[in-house]
């Protein structure tokens, strides 16, 4: 049995599991005040656990993407999964600070291995010109998760109470699991793929051996100190924080600067991540279509991120405009600029390292976003607890275009032809 458009179909399992990936991650954001109150964490109690996940997955990106590269992109996406779906089933057993932060950190330790995964994926299945618009489509999965997440988590803590929101979501990765171990395969091998599909798209992707799981020694040192992933991992650094800190701190930003209850929370959070997820796939089609009409590769990527960009400065407004839905349209600049942003950043690596090095090259690049985010985490705790939320949103609102910068002064369009002439 043959199974028609199997490029779209992997996309789909990719797009599913990154929304598995930021639902799981969302949940304990959502009933984030319910677990204080019920154990009596302060803002920076609660901003330390989240930096404990933020801990095991700076350490855990860039070994997720070396694991990934050695394991291949089926057997390494279906481990990290099956990791992370136990993990944040745990949750439920949480008894105070402590055991909730280890949770968190197990929890960190598995999701990361969905980035570089993914990556590798697109880098096996879609052509270089198209493959912004695949990153963005699986990253447009996170919108997704962030979408359902509140109004779904939500329901489930009022009916049940906030374990089962753990129970229930981690429950979910184990459905794709299933499904990700029986239908992917990269393209030469891929059973379920017609042949006129295949030797249709073979000739656009690299040779079937690039990408394959391999016992050669990678030279991690060499990867780690290429331009192209030095300068990735230090414009995460300063931009991924951001996602984050809408990801863990809106929904308490609504409840404890704008008073929204639960069910509010549930009804209006998610409105910002609609955005996002559109956002995701409009910028890789973007980026697709520039080089289409005959732009270079590099100045595409660069130009659309710019775009991205350029929308942050607008979450400054957030804590100072008066109603609540004004606050809200303007974290809706944060996800859609961003999301410009990410889906042509994340496609850099499969531009700038051969298929074989993608996972490593894309795992250290997250590194410096996680690390980021973890010192963010504990920032944010800080500034909330004995300021307010303005600060925050004030640097949210540099942080990409301060990357934008360092990107178009360190990473220069030559840094991609010399990348383009290695991999032949």
């Amino acid at each position: 049995m043959k199974i028609p458009r199997m490029l779209w179909v992997v996309t789909a399992l990719l797009f599913l599991a990154t929304a598995l990936n930021y639902a799981d991650r969302m949940v304990l954001s959502i009933v984030s005040l319910d677990i204080r109150k019920e154990f009596s964490f302060s803002p920076q109690d609660y901003s330390q656990v989240v930096a404990w996940f933020f801990v095991a997955y700076s350490i855990m990106y860039a070994g997720s993407g070396w694991i990934i590269d050695r394991l291949g992109t089926k057997r390494g996406f279906g481990l990290f999964i099956l990791c992370w779906s136990i993990a944040q089933m745990l949750h439920a057993a949480t008894v105070g600070k402590w055991s909730l932060a280890g949770y968190r950190f197990l929890l960190g330790l598995s999701e990361p291995g969905n980035w570089p995964a993914a990556a590798k994926a697109v880098g096996e299945w879609f052509p270089p010109a198209q493959r912004a618009l695949g990153v963005g489509l699986f990253n447009a999965g996170s919108s997704v998760g962030s979408v359902i997440a509140p109004p779904m988590v939500a329901w489930i803590t009022v009916q049940y109470g906030w374990r089962s929101a753990f129970v229930v979501t981690g429950l979910m990765g184990f459905a794709w699991l299933a499904a990700w171990m029986i239908f992917y395969d990269p393209p030469h091998r891929n059973r379920w793929m017609r042949r006129e599909e295949y030797e249709a798209l073979a000739p656009q992707l690299p040779p079937p051996g690039e990408a394959a799981p391999t016992k050669e020694k990678i030279d991690v040192v060499r990867v780690f100190l290429t331009r192209g992933c030095w300068v990735l991992l230090v414009a995460r650094f300063f931009s991924d924080p951001v996602i984050y800190f809408m990801t863990f701190w809106l929904p308490e930003y609504l409840r404890v600067e704008r008073h929204f209850d639960l069910a509010q929370v549930g009804k209006y959070a998610w409105v910002p991540f609609v955005f996002g997820g559109i956002g995701y796939v409009v910028g890789g089609w973007l980026s697709a279509a520039l080089i289409r009409r005959g732009w270079p590769l590099a100045r595409a990527r660069k130009f659309v991120m710019a775009l991205g960009a350029a929308c942050l400065p607008v979450a400054i407004l957030a804590p100072f405009v008066p109603e609540a839905w004004m606050a809200i349209g303007a974290t809706c600049f944060v996800t859609w600029g961003h999301a410009f942003w990410v889906s042509n950043l994340q496609a850099l690596p499969t531009d700038l390292f051969r298929g074989r090095e993608v996972a490593t090259a894309s795992g250290f690049t997250g590194m410096g976003g996680a690390i980021g985010g973890a010192l963010a985490q504990l920032g944010t705790g800080y500034l909330v607890a004995n300021f307010s939320y303005a600060p925050v949103f004030i640097i949210a609102g540099l942080m990409h275009p301060l990357s934008a910068i360092l990107i178009y002064s360190w990473l220069p369009d030559r840094e991609f032809d010399k990348a383009a002439a290695q991999m032949g």
